[in-house]
């Protein structure tokens, strides 16, 4: 029978009735069926085995139905109802019915679903083959996305398999996000993101950890296949990224013979620290092969004159439970002027990105958390910088990261789950390190306007003086004071950043269009805070993030004209839960070593034997960057001699400042057995409390379960008795005799010996913020 001799009407049972008269439009329909289904012959069976579950599913006809009406027709035309005769009836009524009842946009998405079932089966059988190559299974991706997706989709049992496989082949295979990622990555997003990789001819890889967080937080955010939230629609970017996956660089290695490196993380920690120091000059000799170098090229060609990022995105970097903060490079290019000069930086960033693999805090960090024996690959994420250009320089309006999780609560008024940020203008380098007498600006996210400081000097003291910037023209990323670069350039957000400073008296601008005087302002966020969409916004993000995840996140962050950008997202290192931490009441005043009630975090650590104590006043009358660089390598030997020990280090505020004036400049790698990393804070009484949570050198305590505490002896309720560990016996000579010099800036205690054998025991109260350390007995 051919459709186009059938006119078509409805009975008033149900059936069709033929006629002579037709609809033109569905004559055309029912045409486009038969000219659609003959071009996928193979498939004409599965497509009007489809249309007929959607028209028994909307209550239409059913397949018995079709047979009755069928032979009605073959009866009335004369004709035996054989079965072949029966099938051809039967499909041209499908035919018919369905372009009766069904859209043109519905039939091209149920024809589109069978020809998805066929790639999909294909697809799956590919990516579960032992032997399956990338290239054999981005082809059959490929083949399957190629269809167009509509809005009928691969039954979810089904489709979460595939996803899993090609995950844990192109992503990520650790299980923790492989069991999240696959109820948000569809198979579609893969395909998307390969579209982004550049991949290795030779060796196979993954994109690694951190570009994994990255992608997975952005489709959490915005789903392909739900609904999308309209605000976070509006304002959620990722930069324009690209992935590097970690065959590229285990092909530098091979090619370059660097074959010796698979057991660099063997050797001792000396052995390490010596090598790395001398790794520089290796990698500046050594190149990537030839073909590899094209591929570089044309991404260059591609992404043209934008300032890039190249960050590390090792396999286990932001994996669950171990972040890696701060262990790996991220490397800035300005990437302007002549194309082979833009390639040549480039490609050190890339040797950069690889050689911090090999670093000494990056071994410990593997070697701490037994991880040592895993075959860690470096990828690379490089993505386009957030941010305009203002003259010479190049920045987003602000940076920073944020938690989904606020562990530094400094007063009860603050709802911990509601998060908190930590930003800085311009780019967010100085929001994830303690650098020089800098400070971020901290927001509590329940309470945004709420601040440590309370008087407007205060505030000042403690406010952001310093914003880093990449200046195109020079090449390189730049700190400026924020007065000297603003009185440089017209930069219009102001009125978002700053207040007016004047008389003892702090005020945000009331209107776009007033003069803050420079050298009268504050960086305060107050305006951004409160006029922008920005704490909603934040709070909508982490929250999502966080059930996504079943565990508390953070989220690298970048806010540039009206946008925010996801930069990163991993799963937060929190320390242990045990609940409301009780504080003995018993204690004899003669027994307490200090208290301490500001920026207290919950802990407790009992039968201390071993007090390390770097006395802020003799390491601030240091003379020399020698001396005190000298100090930070002999806290990092003591730290390694005393491994196994129970030990807790006391010192100078902003342990791993890079401005060694705040504090001893120390990596992960030299306070990484202690189990308490005190800060004592002179003579700063009302001040801010130490703002390094949030910081990669804090998360690296959380991780390790070091307790960070602070101690501000200048306080009237506060009590530290450090006259006993100024006046106690000092092991440093007899632990470490080359280093004897410095025995009146560093202190080593015996406390058993000076206190009757009884220990350091410490309590903290988080919630409460209330801390106490004291001597008693193991057994008490």
């Amino acid at each position: 029978m051919q459709a186009a001799r059938l006119g078509v009407t409805i009975r008033a049972g149900g059936g069709l009735k033929l006629s002579e008269s037709s609809c033109v439009a569905e004559l055309v329909k029912v045409h486009r069926i038969v000219r659609t289904i003959v071009r996928y012959e193979s498939l004409q069976r599965e497509i009007r085995g489809i249309f007929l579950t959607a028209l028994e599913e909307r209550g239409i006809v059913n397949d018995a139905a079709l047979e009755r009406e069928a032979r009605r027709a073959l009866r009335e035309e004369g004709r035996d109802a054989d079965r072949e005769a029966l099938n051809e009836y039967k499909n041209a009524l499908i035919d018919l019915y369905f372009a009766r009842h069904f859209t043109q946009s519905e039939i091209d998405n149920h024809i589109n679903l069978a020809r998805k079932l066929e790639a999909f089966q294909h697809l799956h059988e590919v990516v579960n083959r032992e032997d399956a190559t990338s290239a054999r299974i981005k082809k059959a991706l490929k083949a399957f996305c190629e269809i167009p997706q509509g809005n009928l989709y691969i039954p979810p049992s089904e489709a979460e398999g595939v996803r899993v496989a090609l995950i844990s082949h192109f992503i990520s295979s650790q299980l923790p996000f492989v069991g999240v990622a696959k109820n948000h990555i569809t198979i579609r997003d893969i395909d998307e993101l390969i579209d982004h990789c550049y991949w290795n001819r030779r060796r196979s890889g993954k994109i690694g950890g951190k570009a994994a967080g990255m992608f997975l937080a952005y489709k959490i955010i915005l789903p392909r296949l739900q609904e999308c939230d309209p605000e976070l629609e509006k304002y959620i970017h990722v930069p324009e990224s690209y992935y590097f996956n970690s065959g590229n660089f285990s092909d530098f290695l091979d090619y370059n013979r660097l074959y010796s490196f698979h057991s660099q993380k063997y050797k001792a920690s000396e052995t390490i620290e010596e090598e790395y120091r001398n790794m520089s000059a290796l990698f500046k000799k050594a190149s990537f092969p030839p073909d590899v170098i094209e591929d570089f090229r044309e991404f260059l060609q591609k992404v043209g004159e934008h300032p890039l990022i190249v960050r590390s995105s090792s396999l286990l970097e932001d994996s669950f439970g171990y972040a890696f903060s701060g262990k790996y490079e991220s490397v800035f290019l300005a990437n302007q002027g002549e194309l082979q000069n833009r390639l040549n930086d480039f490609m050190w960033g890339l040797k950069r990105v690889l050689m911090s693999i090999f670093s000494p805090a990056a071994i410990l960090y593997r070697r701490d958390h037994q991880l040592i024996d895993f075959d860690e690959r470096m990828s690379a994420l490089v993505q386009k910088v957030v941010g305009r250009r203002f003259g010479p320089y190049f920045f987003p309006f602000a940076g920073g990261v944020a938690f989904s999780q606020n562990a530094y609560a400094w007063t009860p008024r603050i709802i911990r789950e509601e998060g908190m940020v930590r930003m800085v203008l311009g780019l967010g380098t100085r929001a994830v390190d303690p650098v020089e007498s800098d400070y971020p600006r901290m927001v509590p996210l329940s309470h945004p306007t709420l601040r440590p400081e309370v008087e407007p000097a205060r505030i000042r003291k403690y406010s952001q003086k310093l914003i880093d910037v990449i200046n195109l023209e020079a090449r390189r990323v730049e700190t400026i004071p924020y007065v000297d670069l603003f009185g440089r350039i017209d930069y219009p957000d102001l009125y978002y950043a700053l207040s007016s400073y004047a008389n003892e008296h702090m005020a945000a601008p009331m209107y776009k269009t007033q003069t803050v005087a420079l050298q009268n302002s504050i960086i305060t966020f107050e305006n951004f805070l409160t006029k922008t969409p920005f704490v909603p916004l934040m709070k909508k993000v982490l929250r999502r993030l966080e059930e996504a995840y079943g565990h508390p996140v953070d989220v690298e962050f970048a806010w540039d004209d009206d946008r925010l950008y996801i930069l990163q997202c991993r799963s937060l290192a929190v320390g242990e839960k045990i609940g409301r931490v009780v504080l003995p009441d018993n204690v004899a005043p003669d027994a307490i070593l200090f208290t301490n009630n500001v920026g207290v975090f919950n802990g407790i650590v009992r039968d201390v034997e071993y007090i390390v104590y770097v006395d802020p006043k003799a390491y601030t009358l240091l003379d020399t960057y020698e001396d005190k660089m000298l100090i930070a390598r002999l806290v990092g030997k003591v730290n390694r001699l005393l491994k196994g020990k129970r030990y807790a280090l006391f010192g100078p505020t902003r342990w791993g400042s890079s401005d060694i004036n705040q504090g001893v400049k120390v990596g992960y790698e030299d306070i990484n057995h202690t189990l308490i990393l005190a800060e004592v804070a002179f003579k700063e009484d009302g001040s801010t409390p130490e703002v390094s949570y949030g910081t990669h050198f804090f998360n690296d305590l959380v991780e390790a379960s070091i307790l960070p505490l602070a101690i501000y002896p200048d306080r009237p309720e506060t009590v530290f008795r450090e006259a006993f560990l100024l006046e106690a016996p000092n092991l440093l000579a007899s632990l470490v005799p080359d280093f004897a010099a410095c025995r009146d800036v560093v202190r080593v205690i015996d406390v058993p010996a000076r206190t009757d054998g009884r220990c350091l025991q410490v309590y903290q109260d988080g919630q409460g913020q209330q801390g106490i350390g004291f001597w008693s007995h193991a057994d008490q």
